[in-house]
């Protein structure tokens, strides 16, 4: 009998949760938002009892939910004791990106009504972070577009066969603007020579082909490749074996517009050769542009 999948997702008030939960709908999830944790066990029951069984669905529980919601890590410790497929989606963003998400819909934050907008941010992450901890994914979305998060949650939760075949994504970044967070296996690829410093590549990023010989054409960049790739055809059937679904890879290098990112695409081709369903991004590729114009929405 197949076993009953919920995915509870919670996080920071405007990082996408209601969006998110759209995109879980659209792949056939049974879903309701704004659910008090204490209705959750009496949710699974009638969703088991239903007359067409509910297999899959995905619940937001988050602060709105006000008191009843300082039950929320008392009742996630109580689901994973019963016989379900659990999975606890946290969704974050930035500072920047959330006080301009709030700005751009003149809204205010629903923790800080007469204050600031930072305010409210720094008391809700505090107040989440215990939940946070507990999360077996980690979803920033400071980067996405609303095309985005449909497909993260289309890679991660509505492949058919994805109960058997691993997911992985692969985020280029630049150092400099700090490490992407939630992810498994780090490359740091500064070592190799930087196109920054040759006039001609220095506008061009990783996804144009003067940039990406530069990158991939070197001896010391070959011998990184061969051994990095062996590593992870070797772990990726073992991941399989222990239950693992998704991996999330990050390549890096000082700004994230050159190396991580003629990288990021060759190994993300690579993988796919092997069967895996594979999402690349390269979280930093604009950020000189975008902190040169003074806007911070799309920064990592």
């Amino acid at each position: 009998m197949e076993q009953f999948t919920l995915i509870l997702l919670t996080g920071l008030s405007g990082a996408g949760k209601s969006r998110a939960l759209q995109n879980f709908e659209d792949i056939g999830y049974y879903c309701i938002d704004n659910l008090p944790p204490g209705l959750l066990v009496k949710f699974i029951e009638l969703c088991r009892q239903a007359e067409k069984k509910i297999r899959r669905a995905a619940v937001v529980c988050d602060l709105r939910g006000g008191e009843f919601f300082a039950s929320m890590s008392e009742t996630v410790d109580e689901l994973r004791r019963m016989d379900l497929r659990l999975e606890l989606l946290f969704l974050e963003a930035s500072d920047e990106v959330m006080i301009h998400r709030y700005k751009e819909t003149r809204r205010r934050h629903p923790l800080a009504p007469r204050g600031s907008v930072l305010d409210g941010i720094k008391l809700e992450r505090g107040l989440l972070a215990e939940l946070r901890g507990k999360a077996d994914r980690i979803i920033d979305s400071s980067d996405f577009s609303l095309g985005d998060m449909r497909e993260e949650i289309k890679t991660l939760y509505g492949q058919d066969g994805a109960d058997t075949q691993m997911s992985l994504s692969v985020t280029s970044f630049g150092f400099k603007y700090g490490m992407p967070p939630d992810v498994d296996m780090v490359a740091d690829v500064r070592f190799l020579p930087n196109p920054f410093y040759i006039p001609e590549l220095k506008p061009l990023t990783g996804l144009e082909q003067p940039v990406r010989d530069f990158v991939l054409i070197n001896p010391l960049t070959d011998e990184f490749l061969a051994r990095y790739l062996e590593l992870l055809h070797f772990l990726l059937p073992h991941y399989r074996q222990e239950g693992k679904q998704h991996l999330a890879l990050a390549v890096g290098c000082t700004g994230g517009q050159h190396r991580s990112v003629a990288l990021a695409e060759h190994i993300g081709d690579d993988l796919r050769g092997l069967g895996c369903f594979v999402t690349v991004k390269h979280r930093d590729i604009r950020a000189r542009e975008r902190l040169s114009a003074g806007d911070f929405s799309q920064r990592g």
